[in-house]
C-alpha cells in the first residue's frame, strides 16, 4: 500500500476521507465500582492484556488511561515477527502485513577509507533467516497496532472499550481480604473537560500496572528500576523527506567517521521513513532536557551522517530526544522472593514498567506485548477456576528472566551502534556480525523458558527436534484433511486461553484399531484420568479447554477422514456440528514435509503439548498417557 503521499494522516489509509479515519474510541460513565481486573494503562502491554481478557464474557475487566484518547501517531514501529505470529492468533495479522511495510533486507553503510567524510556501502543481509518464521518482520506505526487490539475488543464477548482521562492516584490491598475478594482498592482521578477533579473509587480482584517507565503502578508495590544511568542522546523522527541516499527503503544501519551513527528505518505507505540519530554523549547525573535539542538540530546531525548525500526534509510526522539506559526490576508482582510460599499476587506490572532499555533493536513494544499475553492467559484461567491462584507466580519468574536477556542485549548493541562514544570509531564489520547472529533474538524467536510446572524437561525431545520445549511453536505448512486445504499447523492456535495437544502419528494407519492415535483418541475420550473430561465443564465442548489435533504422515488423498477416531471429528455447539479441522497431514506436492521440517521421530510419533501463549510446553511419547494426565494435573483444577 501507498499513502502518506501528501503529509502524514493518522489512522485507517484504507479510508479515503481523513476527517473519518479516525473511528471513536473510549468507554463513557464512570468507571465500574467493582472489577476483576484492572488495567493501568492503554500502552501496546495494556491492550493486549485487555483484548486477551475481552474474550471471556464471564471476567469483568476495566482499562484506564491518562491520557485523553487513542493514539494517533509515534512512538514504537519495529513488529518482531514472534509477534506477527501473536497477532494472527488475535486475528489481525493480515490487516497488518497489508499495510505495514516489510523489511526484507538491512543493509550497513561506514566512512570511505579513501575518503572518511563520506559513506559507502559496507554489506548488505537478509533480515530475517529463511524458515525462522511464516510471517516477515514490519514496520507500522504503534498506533495501528493499538487500532487491531481495539478493533479485537470490541468484536469480543466482552466488548471492552478504554476508560481515557483517569489518572492513577493510589492503590492499596487490604491485607485481610480472602482470596475470592476484591482486595485491591484503586483511587483514580478524573482529567477531562468538565469532570476535572472528580475521584473514583473502583475495587479489583486484580491490578495490572501497564502505566509505562514512570509506573505509579510500579512505585506502589515498592518496585524499582535498576541498571545504567542514561548516558547517550538520541534523536527519532519520522519524515516525509526527499534524498538521494539510494538505501532510503532498506532497513539501513549507517556509521561515519565523526558524526556518529544514524538507523534508517522504511515506514509504511511507501514514502515515510524514521530516523533514529545519535546525538551526544551525556554528562554525569545531565539529562537529554537540558541539551535543548530542537528538530532542526536532529535533522542537521543526519544530514551530517549521510554525506556526500542530500537529505531535504518536507514533513515531520512525529520527534522526540531520548535518553538511551537499560533498567530492569526485580520482581513483576507485589510478592517478595521470600513471600513466595505464603502470599499470592494481587498486582502486576508488564512492559515498560519493569524494563526500560533502547528503542533501535525494536524489542520494546515486541517484549511488552509478550509480557501481556503470558499474563493474560494465566488471569483468565484463574479467574475461570481452572487453575490454582499460585500459577500466577510463573509470570514473574517468566518475564523477568526474559526481560533481563533483552537488557543486555540491548546493552552491547546500544554501543555498538554509539560509535562516536567509542575511541576508534566505526566498526562497520563488528556491527554487520552482530547484527548476523542476534537475528533470531531481533525477530523475538530466542526466547526460552526454563523447565517448571508449565514446561516440561527434555527427556523426550529427540522425538520432535524442531519443537524445543520452552520456545515458541514453530509452525509449518501442512494440509488440513478436511478440505485439501494448505494452511499452517501454527495457525490452528487462537487467543482464546486453550492448550493445544499436536499428536504426531507414526507411518501406521491412523484409523486402524490398534493405532497409537486412536488409543490416544479413545483414553482422552473414556479414561478416568483423562485430562480432557477432568477438565472441560459439563456442557462445554469437548475442545474447550484442551484442544487435541492429529497430523498423520500419510498423503492427504490416501486417508479416509470418516474412518478416524470421533475425538477428531467432534461435535460441538448447540446443533452438535461436526468440525472438521482437527486432522492434517504433510504438504508433500509442496515439498514440505512437517515431519522433517520439525525432526519428528516417524516410526515413533509423538505428542507436542502448547500452552495458551503458544509457547511448547511438553514433548511426550504418543502412548505416555500418564504423563499427559499428570502435566496437566499439575497445575489445572477439575471442573465443575
Amino acid at each position: 500500500m501507498q499513502f502518506h503521499l501528501n503529509g502524514f494522516q493518522p489512522g485507517d489509509p484504507e479510508i479515503a476521507d481523513p476527517a473519518e479515519r479516525i473511528q471513536a474510541s473510549g468507554a463513557a460513565g464512570a468507571v465500574p465500582e467493582e472489577v476483576d481486573v484492572l488495567i493501568v494503562g492503554c500502552g501496546p502491554a495494556g491492550l493486549t492484556l485487555a483484548a486477551q481478557l475481552a474474550q471471556f464474557p464471564d471476567i469483568k475487566t476495566c482499562v484506564v488511561e491518562q491520557k485523553p484518547g487513542r493514539l494517533l501517531v509515534g512512538q514504537a514501529d519495529g513488529v518482531a515477527c514472534r509477534t506477527m505470529e501473536m497477532f494472527h492468533a488475535y486475528g489481525f495479522s493480515e490487516r497488518v502485513l497489508k499495510e505495514a511495510c516489510w523489511v526484507n533486507e538491512t543493509t550497513f553503510w561506514k566512512p570511505d577509507e579513501r575518503w572518511p567524510e563520506k559513506i559507502i556501502r559496507s554489506g548488505r543481509v537478509q533480515d530475517v533467516e529463511d524458515g525462522l518464521s511464516e510471517f516477515p518482520h514490519v514496520i507500522l506505526n504503534q498506533a495501528r497496532i493499538h487500532d487491531g487490539f481495539l478493533d479485537v475488543m470490541r468484536k469480543a464477548p466482552a466488548k471492552l472499550e478504554p476508560h481515557y482521562s483517569r489518572r492513577l492516584l493510589d492503590l492499596h490491598v487490604d491485607p485481610a481480604a480472602g482470596t475470592p475478594d476484591h482486595a485491591v482498592t484503586v483511587r483514580l482521578e478524573r482529567v477531562d473537560a468538565g469532570n476535572e477533579g472528580k475521584v473514583e473509587t473502583i475495587k479489583a480482584r486484580y491490578v495490572v500496572g501497564c502505566d509505562g517507565a514512570r509506573s505509579t503502578v510500579r512505585k506502589s508495590i515498592g518496585r524499582e528500576l535498576h541498571g545504567d544511568s542514561a548516558n547517550h542522546a538520541w534523536g527519532v523522527m519520522d519524515v516525509l523527506a526527499v534524498t538521494d541516499f539510494p538505501d532510503i527503503r532498506f532497513k539501513s544501519l549507517i556509521q561515519s567517521a565523526k558524526d556518529g551513527s544514524l538507523l534508517i528505518i522504511p515506514r509504511e505507505g511507501g514514502y515515510m521513513a524514521r530516523l533514529y540519530v545519535e546525538l551526544a554523549k551525556l554528562d554525569a547525573g545531565e539529562r537529554v532536557a537540558n541539551r535543548n535539542i530542537t528538530a532542526e538540530d536532529v535533522i542537521a546531525k543526519a544530514q551530517r551522517i549521510l554525506k556526500p548525500h542530500t537529505l531535504e526534509v518536507k514533513e515531520i510526522a512525529w520527534w522526540s530526544v531520548y535518553e538511551i539506559g537499560q533498567r530492569l526490576t526485580d520482581k513483576f508482582d507485589d510478592v517478595p522472593e521470600a513471600d513466595i510460599n505464603a502470599r499470592l499476587p494481587r498486582i502486576f506490572i508488564a512492559g515498560d514498567a519493569c524494563h526500560t532499555h533502547s528503542p533501535k533493536a525494536g524489542q520494546g513494544m515486541n517484549v511488552s506485548m509478550q509480557d501481556a499475553f503470558n499474563l493474560g492467559w494465566k488471569l483468565a484461567a484463574v479467574l475461570r477456576k481452572k487453575s490454582a491462584p499460585s500459577l500466577l507466580h510463573s509470570y514473574s519468574a517468566e518475564r523477568q528472566a526474559v526481560a533481563k536477556e533483552l537488557i543486555e542485549f540491548d546493552r552491547e548493541w546500544a554501543g555498538i551502534l554509539a560509535s562516536a562514544a567509542k575511541a576508534g570509531g566505526a566498526d562497520a564489520a563488528k556491527t554487520q556480525d552482530y547484527f548476523v547472529r542476534h537475528g533470531r533474538y531481533t525477530a523475538g524467536t530466542a526466547t526460552h523458558y526454563r523447565p517448571s510446572v508449565l514446561t516440561g524437561t527434555t527427556a523426550h525431545q529427540h522425538l520432535a527436534q524442531g519443537f524445543v520445549i520452552g520456545t515458541r511453536f514453530h509452525s509449518a505448512p501442512v494440509i488440513r484433511l478436511g478440505d485439501a486445504k494448505p494452511v499452517h499447523l501454527g495457525h490452528a492456535a487462537q487467543a482464546d486461553g486453550r492448550f493445544r495437544v499436536y499428536a504426531f502419528s507414526p507411518a501406521e494407519d491412523p484409523a486402524a484399531a490398534g493405532s497409537a492415535i486412536r488409543a490416544l483418541c479413545n483414553f482422552l475420550t473414556e479414561a478416568r484420568e483423562s485430562p480432557v473430561r477432568r477438565y472441560t465443564p459439563v456442557g462445554a465442548d469437548i475442545d474447550s479447554v484442551i484442544d487435541l489435533r492429529a497430523v498423520f504422515q500419510q498423503d492427504h488423498r490416501e486417508l479416509a477422514i470418516e474412518a478416524m477416531p470421533p475425538l477428531l471429528l467432534p461435535r460441538k455447539g448447540r446443533y452438535g456440528l461436526l468440525d472438521y479441522e482437527k486432522m492434517f497431514c504433510p504438504d508433500l506436492k509442496s515439498g514440505h514435509d512437517v515431519f522433517t521440517m520439525r525432526g519428528i521421530d516417524r516410526k515413533a510419533g509423538c505428542m507436542v503439548v502448547v500452552r495458551p501463549d503458544q509457547y511448547v510446553a511438553n514433548v511426550l511419547p504418543l502412548d505416555d498417557l500418564a504423563g499427559l494426565a499428570s502435566y496437566f494435573d499439575a497445575f489445572m483444577l477439575p471442573a465443575n
